[in-house]
């Protein structure tokens, strides 16, 4: 008579089998504990183009974009000009001598610039409204030194003609300004009146592991400031360009710039498989009980 082979394991038994396992499995496929992690070092620069035609004049890269800090650019959507203005006293606010301002106003005399700047609101719509057909080209850098690893979001094989798309060219460097905000719901015509920040996020998610070897950015893009504000609404600021007059006085043209500020914020993390043998990621999986 042939001995009965008894192959049943009772269920404690299969859990005994299954957790190391699982375990592994977690360890080296989802959580990737056997792969070392580093933070990214970045570098930006950025080129603006386009033209735009108003009423008066012709606006070119130079005149409606400003130098920011590092990291931001600047693009001027709409202006109140003071133009003609030069050191000597005019009528004001509230100093003491009651002159008058226009043909039915008096107000009190000033030592400033004059004429004064007007008091008047911000135009409506915004004088350089086509800005939203402009477009920037970001050069991004990034380096992660645990590594040594350097990659760029752009090649010399880059079409230049491209322009962003997330489903069509979602690798291409150059956005039109107007699709920035239309991908977050903003609405450019409006915002261009007053003014406002915008955030363009890269995100370099690097994995050096050549079963899974990949390192690309990918682009989002949020509206940073609170447009429901009453105080101070929008982003705009003075400046001035000065002039001399033939009898050597000085002159200026001042400018209160209304536009978007674009602040590119980089995030990245990049993994690298830890070399040794499985033995050696002992301290990674922890201890556990397998009896």
């Amino acid at each position: 008579m042939m001995p009965k082979n008894d192959c049943h394991f009772n269920p404690f038994q299969w859990v005994h089998l299954c957790f190391p396992f699982c375990l592994v499995s977690y360890v080296l496929v989802t959580d990737k504990r056997y792969q070392k992690k580093d933070s990214v070092i970045s570098s930006i620069h950025t080129k603006v183009k386009g033209v735009v035609q108003t009423d008066s004049r012709i606006w070119d890269t130079a005149e409606y974009t400003i130098p920011m800090q590092v990291n931001s650019f600047f693009v001027i959507t709409n202006i109140i000009m003071t133009e003609n203005q030069f050191q000597n006293v005019c009528p004001e606010v509230t100093t003491g001598r009651c002159v008058k301002y226009n043909a039915t106003i008096k107000t009190c005399e000033v030592s400033a610039w004059c004429p004064v700047e007007s008091m008047k609101g911000a135009p409506v719509p915004a004088v350089l409204k086509s800005a939203e057909n402009f477009t920037v080209l970001i050069k991004n850098n990034i380096h992660f030194p645990k590594f040594n690893h350097t990659a760029r979001n752009f090649s010399p094989k880059l079409n230049i003609s491209c322009t962003f798309n997330k489903i069509t060219a979602p690798a291409c460097p150059i956005f039109q300004l107007g699709d920035i905000l239309r991908t977050t719901g903003e609405n450019f015509s409006e915002m261009a009146i007053q003014g406002g920040i915008m955030g363009i996020e890269i995100n370099w998610d690097c994995n050096l592991d050549k079963w899974f070897h990949r390192c690309s950015p990918k682009y989002s893009f949020r509206r940073l400031d609170d447009k429901t504000t009453t105080e101070y609404p929008g982003y705009n600021f003075r400046f001035a360009k000065y002039y001399k007059r033939p009898n050597g006085q000085e002159e200026r043209t001042l400018i209160k710039a209304y536009g978007i500020r674009f602040d590119i914020l980089v995030f990245g993390t990049d993994l690298l498989p830890v070399s040794g043998s499985p033995s050696s990621w002992e301290g990674d999986l922890g201890e556990s009980d397998w009896l």
